[in-house]
Parts: structure tokens; C-alpha cells; sequence
């Protein structure tokens, strides 16, 4: 044993198990930058470039869908890269520290184009895709420490729980900021004034999560890999994403979490225009908004651990997907079907939130089943390679992702173009029949995607006895190769 893997051993020992609170709060802050883009492009972004600017929504949908693609393309070579950097501050810390002030520039970039005037497709493609990559650069290697810090099949859950908690706190934080500080008043998120200030905002906030929690893990995780990987080339680059892509539990993963991406950026992008033309939400209502879907994930919060231990994360994934999109579109049917109270009353809006908490709440489990899946698809990879790629799987993660809410906001963007949306409306004036075209539009794309989701999930080929067993062989295989390099040493470890 080398003088590297004696001076990883120690600092592996520095991870106490199980992990205390503070560990869990610190590496979860780091998600807050997510929360804060995925927000903004999600609920806020479409609806800005298209009723506040005048850009068509069609096209604003291409260019983030476009934008998207591009960075999906780009994310395994960024974990190929986060995997291959070797330094005295390990594999992930140097890239948490330089990514996030550039990121937090063009962020502001985003909410307030050059000029203050309506960007042009390729300008905000260009600042779309600049913005993605950087997130990225702050993403995969955050979300890569988990296999790292803990190999307990629960405690990878809790991590992940406490991830998806302030991811959704810095978006949901970033929602009541839009609503009640940057664009209150009468025509609220409809208005450009405020913009500016919620990209500053935004941009602090993302800058802080990520390094602070970087500096926070750092005394854990700030040392030489085990293994110093052979040098970057985009070849073997290539050649290792695909190695690991084609991992048979990835390709379920990537077919389920496809389907379930595709209905989270459709919901999130389409929210607005159903909160404010279909349900008639003044200020107030809106402002209630967030702290529903808050609550909801402080649901998931209590729930999705009890749920992983009774039925594991592939059960529990399906069970989610089916329960999320069923709960959650009841209100619209019932709107159509003339069931349903007036739009814009106490009791619509009461019994709609009622219908969001439980249903967002199953689309959160849903989410963090997934997402928690990933990690246990490492350690599948290396007793079949002998390799570690955490980065590559998480990169892999987010391409499917990305790619899956671009089609979800694009899916949108046709939606609304095809129910014939006028880029001026105004709540309360759409025709009913253009509403009902949006909401079955919307409707029948998330019945598909749920049904997907479940089925792909649902028959994940990883259980918790398959990975509990695989971590048993894989340690006893480590004791026996250092009872053998003992032996050869004459009993001792040579640095």
C-alpha cells in the first residue's frame, strides 16, 4: 500500500457513521444552488421571455430545450473530468470552489439582457446554455460525494432527503421573493421591473450554498484520491461514459427517470399559466403557493424513509408516480367536467392546495427514489470493473434530466401554442375552450409519463439485499487483497 491510499484510508476514517445531523445539513446546503436555477427556469423563465418580453413561446421553449441538450452532451465529460481531477483537496472540492461566482454572473445575465430589450434567439441561447454548464460544474460534483461519505443503503436515502429538502427551499425561497419583494403589485411576475433583482438574488444565494457547503465537507473529504486516474483524453473519456452507461441498472434508471423529468419540467413550466388562467390566483393565493409545495416536501421529508425500509426504492417509485399524477390532475377533470367550484373562489383555491400537497408530495418520493437509485449503481459498476465513476453516473443523472425537462418545457411551449394562448392575456379573459385544450393537452402527457415512470422504476434490478450483499463481497475482497499484499510484504505495509 502506497503512501496515497494510507493517507485515503486515514481520511475515509474521518467520516463518522452514521453520519450526524450537522454533516447532512451541510452537504444538503449545497442544493439550494439547484433549487434556485431549477426554479427560475422551470416556473419563472418561459413565462418572462414570453409574456413579459414578447417572445414567442414556442420559440423560448427551442431555445431552453436546445440549451439543454447541449449541456446534457456536456455533462458526462464534466463528470468524467470530476472523476480524473486529482489534487490534495480530492476530486470534487476544487471544482465547488470555481464554478460558482461565474455561475452567479451570467445567472444575472439571464434575468436582465444586454440592453434591458427583448434578447434574440441566439442570445438567449447562448447565455441558457452558459448558464446550465456552470450549474453543472457545481452539481455533479456535489451530488458525486454521497457513494463517497456513506455506503448504507438507508443513509444514502437521508442524504438525498436532505438534498431534495433545500433544493426545494432555495427555489421555493426564490418563488415567495418573486412574489411578495422583487415583483409584487398588480400585474406581479407579469411585470419586468423586479427581474433584475431576483437574478442579484439568486445569483448570491446559488455562490453561497455551494461554497459554503463545499468549506463545510471540507475537512472530510480534502484529500489525494485513492487511485491517480491516467490523464484526461476525450477518447477513453468517451469510452468510459459509454463503459459505464451501458451498466444494465443505469438503462432502467435513464427510462423511468426519462419519463418522470419530462412531467416534472412540463408541471413546473406550465404552473404558472394554470395558477394565474385557470385557477385565477390574485397576490395572495400566489403567495400560498410556495408554502404549499413547502409543506409537501416536508412530507416527503417524514415519509420516503419509512417508505424505502417497507417496500424499497423501485416499489416505492411506482407507487409514487401512479398516486402523484392521479391525485394531481383530479382538480382538472372535475373542472372540466362541471364539478368543480368557481375558479378563483376560497373554496377552489382551498380544495386545489389540498389536491397539490398530497400530490406533489408523491412527486417528490418519486423523484428522490431515483435519484437515490444512482448510488447504488456505483458500487454495481465497480465489482464488475474494479472502477469507481460516481461522476459519471451523476453526470448521466443529470443528462437524463436535463434532457427530460427540456422536452418537458418544450412539451409546453407547444402546448400552450397549440391552445392558442394570446401572449397578452390577461387572468380571467381566456375563453373557457382554450383553457379545457390546455388542461387535456397537459393531462394526457402526464398520464403517459407517469405510467413510463412507473414501469422502468418500478423494475429497477438493484434491491436493498442485492446492494447489502454486493458491499459484504467487496469488503471481503479488500481484506483479502491486504491480507495478500501482507503476506507478500512479509507481514508488513511497505508506504
Amino acid at each position: 500500500m502506497g503512501l496515497t491510499e494510507v493517507a485515503t484510508t486515514k481520511a475515509a476514517a474521518k467520516v463518522p457513521s452514521p453520519l450526524p445531523l450537522k454533516l447532512k445539513l451541510i452537504h444538503g446546503f449545497g442544493a439550494v444552488a439547484f433549487g434556485v436555477k431549477d426554479g427560475g427556469f422551470s416556473f419563472f423563465l418561459l413565462i418572462f421571455y414570453n409574456q413579459v418580453l414578447g417572445m414567442d413561446a414556442a420559440l423560448v421553449s427551442l431555445a431552453l430545450l436546445i440549451a439543454l441538450l447541449a449541456d446534457a452532451l456536456i455533462d458526462p465529460i464534466l463528470g468524467n473530468l470530476s472523476d480524473r481531477t486529482y489534487t490534495r483537496w480530492g476530486r470534487r472540492l476544487p471544482w465547488l470552489y470555481a464554478a460558482p461566482i461565474p455561475l452567479g454572473i451570467v445567472w444575472v445575465l439571464l434575468w436582465h439582457p444586454p440592453g434591458g430589450s427583448t434578447p434574440s434567439f441566439g442570445e438567449l441561447l447562448a447565455v441558457a446554455i452558459t448558464v446550465r454548464i456552470l450549474l453543472s460544474a457545481c452539481e455533479v460534483p456535489s451530488v458525486s460525494l454521497v457513494p463517497e461519505l456513506t455506503q448504507d443503503y438507508d443513509e444514502r436515502t437521508t442524504l438525498f432527503r436532505f438534498r431534495f429538502l433545500f433544493g426545494w427551499t432555495g427555489g421555493l425561497l426564490m418563488m415567495v421573493m418573486a412574489y411578495a419583494v422583487f415583483m409584487p403589485g398588480s400585474e406581479g411576475i407579469l411585470q419586468a421591473d423586479g427581474y433584475l433583482s431576483y437574478g442579484i438574488f439568486g445569483a448570491a444565494l446559488m455562490a453561497l450554498s455551494v461554497m459554503g457547503s463545499a468549506a463545510g465537507q471540507h475537512h472530510l473529504i480534502a484529500h489525494y484520491p485513492e487511485v491517480k486516474p491516467p490523464p484526461f483524453s476525450i477518447k477513453t473519456a468517451f469510452s468510459e461514459i459509454r463503459e459505464a452507461f451501458s451498466e444494465k441498472a443505469f438503462l432502467f434508471f435513464a427510462a423511468g427517470g426519462l419519463a418522470a423529468y419530462v412531467s416534472q419540467g412540463m408541471t413546473f413550466s406550465i404552473s404558472n399559466y394554470l395558477n394565474l388562467f385557470v385557477w385565477r390566483f390574485e397576490q395572495t393565493e400566489l403567495l400560498i403557493y410556495p408554502a404549499v409545495l413547502f409543506l409537501s416536501v416536508v412530507l416527503m421529508f417524514l415519509i420516503v424513509g419509512p417508505m424505502h425500509r417497507r417496500w424499497g426504492k423501485p416499489k416505492s417509485a411506482a407507487i409514487s408516480s401512479i398516486g402523484s399524477f392521479t391525485i394531481g390532475l383530479t382538480p382538472y377533470f372535475l373542472l372540466v367536467a362541471g364539478l368543480w367550484p368557481e375558479p378563483g373562489s376560497t373554496a377552489s383555491t382551498a380544495l386545489l392546495y389540498l389536491f397539490l400537497t398530497f400530490a406533489n408530495t408523491l412527486g417528490v418520493v418519486l423523484m428522490i427514489s431515483a435519484t437515490s437509485m444512482v448510488a447504488e449503481i456505483v458500487e454495481a459498476f465497480q465489482e464488475r470493473t474494479d472502477r469507481r465513476a460516481e461522476g459519471a453516473f451523476y453526470s448521466g443523472n443529470w443528462l437524463v434530466q436535463k434532457c427530460a425537462t427540456g422536452f418537458g418545457i418544450f412539451i409546453t411551449g407547444q402546448i400552450i401554442a397549440a391552445s392558442e394562448l394570446p401572449t397578452d392575456s390577461q387572468p380571467g379573459t381566456v375563453a373557457f375552450p382554450i383553457l379545457s385544450e390546455m388542461i387535456l393537452l397537459y393531462s394526457g402527457a402526464t398520464i403517459l409519463m407517469g405510467l413510463i415512470a412507473a414501469y422502468w422504476l418500478g423494475n429497477f434490478p438493484i434491491s436493498r439485499a442485492d446492494h447489502e450483499s454486493r458491499i459484504a463481497r467487496m469488503s471481503a475482497k479488500r481484506a483479502l487483497d491486504t491480507a495478500a499484499r501482507g503476506d507478500v510484504d512479509g507481514g508488513t505495509i511497505v508506504p
